[in-house]
């Protein structure tokens, strides 16, 4: 220890000294107290009393180390006194008992001292952190380094052991031989005496840890130790992975075994379906032939069973000749037709049908004797009595024979003109009787099976029917087939098979090949009047199944009739199948090649909606929506607009979150278009080139926010929070009239669906606008055409004060902006509108001002307002320098597009008369600049009257600047119109240019002309080819000099 500490001087005792306090510390935090006992005695007897001062304090701590305890220890004998004892106890349980009194007196203050430091951070959260600060300041970096470290979590056994190495080592260099042999015994757990080579297995340990502990920083130990954990965590995480890895590994051995045991019993149970559909297909062949046979014997039953009826007809008229009626006649005679027709067919089943009839014939014996007998002894004249009988005579379609036929008495009669009257209703038979006229009796005759007799017979007419339908179908001239809508949809309603009635309904639905929108029109109105007989359940597992069938024919004509099903047949099916399989059936077809397809499935979307039962399907409903508003046929985009995006609005009431939607589409359209040029800086970096499809979808999806503007309007009327003035009367305006704009200026009440129009549809409007290029004139025009909209709906105060003060800040002029009726809330966020760079205020003119020229000073009610702003943009601010010298261009493009409409003519020719007459030559030049632009606008009189005599005008001022100005306009002039007059005009003009001689005038009508050659008239190509041909050799010959 002394070698040690004489070798190193000042900075070398210092080290160790540093070193023994680490030592300590370690001993007193792991709670070796006997090795720092120890460390105390020979630290004192070697003298080094400085590096013992934290050991002395330690024990001489009085709270840890009680003198009365330590004395008794040390003093006491071995065997203590009992009652010394007894005593000793009693005080220590005293004293524990005032020791948990103090305890539960300073938790008590330390509970309200809490409480106290939680309602003063609730009081001053910011001063919190300012105040922790301050309590910090003073630590040393030691103290947090020490703090850091002291995060790292308990001991690891392997850190303790090379600690505990570390130290033993320590303190035998150190000399402290006691000190390290206590220490061996205080750690009985440990081999200390073995050290396990490892990386902290290094000669002299501790003082390499504490040197390396002094080069390194707390953010290196830190990352050492974050590292040293994420490869424990990787490891754990590895091992893991590898168990997970040998489970998968075995469960893809099980999965292969099951799949494979899957094929073999897929491949078995193909061959047993190849072999079933074969069965089937020779079952149907068998079920072909079987009722093909079955069919030609019914045709010959209900023949032989009319020629019977005759020929009875015919026997009981002649025995009403006679005085009597003997019924075995007539049995004799169907004996022997039977016969005859025996005979003639020689088949066995209408043997057995011809036998029935015998039997049917005596089987009514008793009935015509008991009748003849009720009148028979009636003398006197005679009166026809009709007695109608009803047969049975279905035919079963499993062959079996009906044995017999009941014949009921349907009614008796009395008629004094001798007239029978017979009821010819399910094949029933009529028998004439004649009475005396003095004593008939009227006797009415129910039978108990008349009714089940004529249902059955009824229910065999349908079959039979049914049966020949399909036959006859082909053979019906098309424009006739119609015709049998009748005897189909009966059948269909009636026909107890379901499998016959599937059949009758495909023929229904196919009955035309390529149904014409009234062959549809009729077809539809059958299935509806079939849905309403047969019922919710019937529709929906017979009718709507067709309608799947069809909807993928190769002929548009018999998808478009699936299209109007769904809408027409919806009312007929359950609720829940409305939301669910017709409108799946919809959104396949609002897929359909064909435009009229989509088309009808759009309105016929429409008429479904309002039969949904709940809202569940609106999001997909709404996406149809903005799907068919944009689909490239026009046709398509007109019925969704006009039908279906009302009827969704309608159905849904969430029209703020399809405004929402709308908006965001719109700009989308254009954003992801690529810019004009991508230099940086430029304005042409801003503007996009629009593509086909991102054109076409933006005008549609414009035009939508045009169509959806009445339910804006009606909205924001609906929940204006004000009293309308009576003044003002009670017409749609006045909810927007001067006095209501000042209460929601005042902005006490809260007006949402009113500030959506000024907050976020116009800017998003502008913001849209200035993605534009200059030549997308038919987008601006649809802007325009919903700025004029609005203005109209609410009224001439909202376009003054809410919407032109909008409009002037975006393009740049926020001088002229009046914020009076904005809530302070709201102006910052127009406010926000105004041009911030140089790049911008020029997108402001070049985008936004013609739509403030021409959407909203061009408004009817603000023409006058519209020239006072033309004046002050083209004449004003020219003198004061500002329009010459930075937006020229660009204000001219702005004019142009307002002379677009010809409502605005006037007053830009107003304006443009004034530039020409002014003395500013500025102002000749931008009018000659203005005029070229409006050139192809305007009409031939227009240029005749206006346009010609501004340029001559121009052609004639003494400075050549505004001189050369205008021949490039009366080139356009001469590019756009043809008219005799006119072109004498500007040939005239060319002339005068011409002698004046001047080489700039020169080239300036060469250029002029040569632009009009290929669109003018004969007249002018032969003045200017023979002119520039004229020119061209002294042109040359003077650029060559």
């Amino acid at each position: 220890m002394e070698s040690a500490g004489g070798c190193g001087g000042a900075g070398a005792e210092e080290r160790w000294a540093s070193l023994c306090n680490c030592v300590v510390n370690f001993l007193l935090e792991e709670r070796y107290h006997l090795t720092a006992l120890e460390l105390l005695q020979e630290l004192q007897e070697d003298g080094r009393h400085a590096h013992a001062l934290r050991l002395r304090s330690f024990f001489s701590d009085p709270a840890l180390f009680p003198p009365d305890l330590v004395a008794r220890a040390s003093s006491a004998p071995p065997g203590a006194d009992p009652q010394s004892l007894l005593e000793e106890k009693i005080a220590a349980e005293e004293k524990l008992a005032l020791t948990d009194y103090d305890l539960r007196l300073a938790r008590e203050d330390l509970s309200r001292l809490k409480l106290e430091l939680q309602k003063q951070k609730e009081s001053y959260p910011d001063g919190s952190n300012a105040t922790d600060a301050s309590t910090h300041e003073g630590s040393s970096q030691h103290d947090k380094r020490d703090a850091k470290i002291s995060t790292l979590g308990p001991l690891k056994d392997n850190e303790r052991k090379d600690l505990n190495c570390a130290v033993k080592e320590y303190l035998l260099l150190a000399g402290y031989r006691l000190a390290a042999m206590t220490f061996i015994e205080e750690v009985p757990d440990q081999d200390l005496d073995v050290w396990i080579n490892s990386s902290a297995c290094v000669p002299d340990a501790l003082r390499r840890y504490y040197y390396q502990y002094l080069s390194s920083t707390t953010e290196a130990a830190e990352e050492k130790i974050s590292i040293l954990r994420e490869n424990e965590t990787l490891l754990k995480d590895n091992e893991r992975l590898s168990a997970e890895k040998d489970s998968l590994v075995k469960s893809w051995e099980v999965a292969n075994s099951q799949i494979a045991a899957l094929r073999k019993s897929l491949e078995a149970a193909h061959k047993d379906i190849k072999e079933k559909e074969k069965m089937v297909q020779d079952l149907k062949q068998s079920l072909d032939v079987q009722r093909k046979e079955l069919n030609d014997c019914r045709a010959e039953i209900t023949s032989l069973k009319m020629h019977i009826e005759g020929t009875r007809s015919s026997k009981q008229l002649s025995a009403g000749d006679t005085d009597g009626f003997n019924p075995a006649n007539s049995m004799g005679e169907t004996v022997v037709m039977s016969s005859e027709h025996d005979n003639l067919k020689g088949s066995e089943s209408i043997t057995s049908k011809l036998a029935s009839e015998v039997s049917l014939a005596e089987g009514t014996k008793k009935d015509h004797e008991s009748m003849v007998s009720s009148v028979e002894g009636s003398p006197g004249p005679e009166a026809a009595v009709s007695c109608s009988t009803a047969e049975n005579s279905g035919y079963g379609t499993s062959g079996e024979d009906k044995s017999g036929t009941n014949i009921c008495l349907e009614d008796l009669s009395v008629n004094g003109n001798l007239h029978g009257a017979g009821n010819s209703q399910g094949g029933s038979d009529s028998i004439s009787v004649y009475l005396p006229e003095d004593k008939v009796h009227t006797e009415k005759v129910e039978s108990p099976c008349k009714v089940k007799s004529s249902d059955k017979m009824a229910l065999e007419t349908i079959k039979i029917v049914s049966d020949a339908l399909p036959k006859i179908v082909p053979y019906v001239l098309i424009n006739h087939r119609e015709e049998l809508l009748p005897l189909i949809m009966c059948a269909i309603e009636k026909h107890p098979d379901s499998d016959v009635r599937d059949s009758l309904t495909h023929t229904l639905f196919n009955l035309i090949k390529r149904p014409d929108g009234q062959q549809r029109r009729i077809i539809m109105d059958a299935c509806v009047e079939l849905a309403k007989s047969v019922g919710e359940m019937r529709t929906e597992t017979e009718l709507l199944p067709q309608c799947w069938e069809q909807i993928n024919h190769q002929y548009e004509e018999r998808r478009l009739l699936v299209a109007q099903s769904c809408g027409e047949l919806a009312i007929y099916v359950r609720p829940e199948i409305r939301d669910s399989l017709i409108l799946s059936i919809v959104q396949q077809l609002v897929e359909d090649s064909a435009t009229v397809v989509r088309e009808a499935a759009t309105h016929n979307l429409a008429l479904l909606l309002p039969l949904f039962p709940n809202l569940d399907k609106y999001y997909k409903v709404e996406e149809l929506m903005f799907q068919l508003v944009c689909d490239p046929s026009g046709a398509v985009v007109n019925v969704a607009l006009k039908e279906l995006v009302p009827a969704i609005v309608r159905w849904g009431d969430k029209l703020d979150q399809i405004l929402r939607v709308l908006l965001t589409h719109i700009l989308a359209s254009a954003q992801r278009c690529p810019p004009i040029s991508g230099v940086e800086g430029a304005i042409d970096s801003h503007l996009r080139v629009l593509r086909e499809q991102e054109r076409w979808n933006i005008d549609v999806l414009l035009r939508m926010l045009t169509e959806l503007l009445p339910f804006i309007h009606q909205t924001a009327i609906d929940t204006c929070p004000f009293a309308v003035d009576p003044s003002t009367g009670s017409t749609p305006e006045s909810h927007f009239s001067e006095s209501c704009l000042k209460l929601y200026a005042t902005g006490d009440a809260e007006w949402s669906a009113f500030e959506w129009m000024h907050t976020e549809c116009l800017p998003d409007l502008i913001k849209l606008a200035c993605l534009l290029p200059s030549k997308e004139d038919n987008l601006r025009t649809v802007i325009r055409k919903y700025l004029l909209d609005v203005s109209g709906r609410y009224g001439i105060d909202y376009l003054e004060r809410i919407m032109l003060p909008v409009f002037l800040v975006a393009a740049g002029d926020i001088d002229s902006s009046d914020f009076t009726y904005f809530p302070l809330a709201t102006q910052s966020r127009v406010r926000g509108l105004r041009p911030k760079t140089s790049i911008a205020e020029k997108l402001g003119i070049v985008c936004v001002l013609p739509l403030l020229l021409s959407g909203i000073l061009g408004s009817p009610s603000r023409r006058q307002q519209l020239e006072e702003y033309l004046r002050k943009l083209l004449i004003q601010n020219t003198k004061d320098g500002s329009f010459s010298m930075h937006h020229t261009a660009e204000i001219i493009d702005a004019v142009r597009f307002l002379c677009i409409f010809e409502e605005h003519h006037v007053a830009v020719f107003n304006i443009v008369w004034e530039m020409v007459v002014s003395s500013d030559a500025n102002l000749k030049t931008n009018a000659a600049a203005l005029l070229k632009a409006l050139v192809p606008y305007i009409s031939m009189k227009v240029a005749s009257t206006h346009v010609l005599p501004a340029l001559v005008t121009l052609g004639s001022d003494q400075n050549l600047t505004v001189k050369y100005a205008s021949i490039e306009a009366f080139g356009a002039v001469a590019q756009h119109f043809k008219n005799d007059m006119v072109v004498d005009k500007i040939r005239i003009q060319m002339d005068a240019f011409l002698d004046d001689g001047s080489h700039e005038a020169t080239v300036s009508v060469i250029r002029a002309l040569a632009v009009a050659v290929p669109h003018t008239t004969d007249r002018l190509r032969e003045y200017i080819l023979p002119t520039t041909f004229n020119f061209s050799s002294p042109y040359q010959i003077f650029m060559i000099h």
